[in-house]
């Protein structure tokens, strides 16, 4: 059978290079600086826009999320890869979910981000790069001795669409102005591209991702699990391809001090990114890659991403989330209880499938992640 093109060596260079181009031009055009696409960011301003916290400086319904949803809804289903699924753990992932954010907003910003950091200039996305490591490569380790949430199964096809269709709510919600939803006047949330660009970048990034499998925290772990450098390369080439733009726009500041949005706790940087790294490799996939399959129908992922929204106001209601004066006060405790329920479940699935171990274990592993 002929490979599609983005599954190629060259279609996960140009899907990087796609994907890269248009982070650095949303910065140009108005996004935060250093966060052209920051998935827990965005999200973030996302739940600040519904109300579900109320610092002001972080609230909007930001067009990336829904589009790259909406994104990869669309290229699936002309691809025939739209395939309802669910059922595999799907409240664990909730709750990897809400930790996730939290490590996320701890360092301030998600896997994507911390790379777009570092194409920007920021030295501290370097603390934040060897957290995310870790924190995969110890899940790595929990996959290798057999890790899992269990398979998931087919689904009806309206199943698959409910978090696609609840995301184009949003959207029009956002479009005509419903006097509910609130929008910061000043700080990141205020900063925004034009609508339609955000919008019609978010649908380009989410086809592109969704049949290239982009995802940041799937490279560290394919590299650590099977030697396989083929997602990795997507994700050099990305970084490469923000920072080219970085330069040519003049969006190339280097240092440590001062960074847009990003705060220089180095130790609070590692931990922050170890723990999303580890909450990312126990639910299969970067918070990208979850968007992507929750176009896909994925229902699972569609969980995870509530609980990445659901933790973003945990965060700022209950003083978890860092500030560019360093982390914030409760922070370190969300940490801490975050590592205590990543390694508790990851030990507690592993004796689980231990029981399984027969000639039906492999049918209870979930696939496709």
């Amino acid at each position: 059978m002929k490979r599609q093109f983005f599954s190629t060596k060259s279609g996960i260079i140009l899907a990087g290079a796609i994907i890269g181009i248009i982070a650095a031009v949303l910065q140009y055009m108005g996004n935060p600086a250093n966060m052209g696409f920051c998935i827990a960011c965005f999200e973030r301003d996302l739940a600040g826009g519904l109300g579900l916290h109320r610092t002001e400086a972080v609230q909007y319904i930001r067009p990336e999320i829904i589009g790259i949803i909406i994104g990869a809804l669309l290229v699936s289903m002309l691809t025939g890869e739209f395939r309802p699924r669910g059922g595999s753990s799907a409240t664990i992932r909730f709750f990897l979910g809400v930790f996730a954010m939290i490590g996320a907003l701890v360092f301030l910003g998600c896997p994507w981000r911390v790379f777009i950091r570092l194409a920007g200039g920021d030295f501290n996305a370097v603390t934040g790069i060897a957290g995310l490591v870790s924190g995969v490569a110890a899940g790595a380790f929990f996959i290798r001795k057999g890790y899992s949430l269990g398979r998931s199964y087919s689904q009806q096809k309206p199943s698959g669409l409910v978090m696609p269709l609840f995301m184009l709510f949003l959207l029009l919600l956002f479009l005509f102005n419903f006097p509910r939803l609130f929008q910061s006047v000043t700080g990141p949330g205020a900063m925004k591209a034009p609508v339609i660009i955000s919008l019609l970048s978010a649908l380009v990034v989410g086809a592109v991702a969704q049949r290239s499998r982009f995802c940041t925290m799937g490279s560290v772990r394919d590299v650590i699990l099977v030697r396989d450098f083929h997602l990795l390369t997507g994700i050099l080439t990305f970084t490469g391809a923000v920072f080219v733009m970085n330069l040519l726009l003049g969006q190339f500041n280097p240092g440590f001090v001062g960074q847009p949005i990003a705060h220089n706790s180095h130790i609070w940087n590692f931990a922050g990114m170890a723990l999303s790294g580890l909450a990312f490799a126990l639910a299969g996939g970067c918070p990208g890659r979850q968007l992507i399959l929750t176009g896909e129908g994925d229902t699972d992922a569609g969980v995870f991403v509530l609980g990445m929204i659901v933790g973003a106001a945990f965060s700022h209601n209950f003083g978890m989330a860092s500030s560019p004066s360093g982390i914030g006060d409760f922070g370190m405790w969300g940490i801490l209880a975050g590592f205590v329920f990543c390694f508790s479940l990851a030990f507690a699935m592993i004796q689980k499938r231990r029981k399984l171990a027969g000639p039906t274990a492999n049918h209870n592993e979930r696939g496709g992640k």
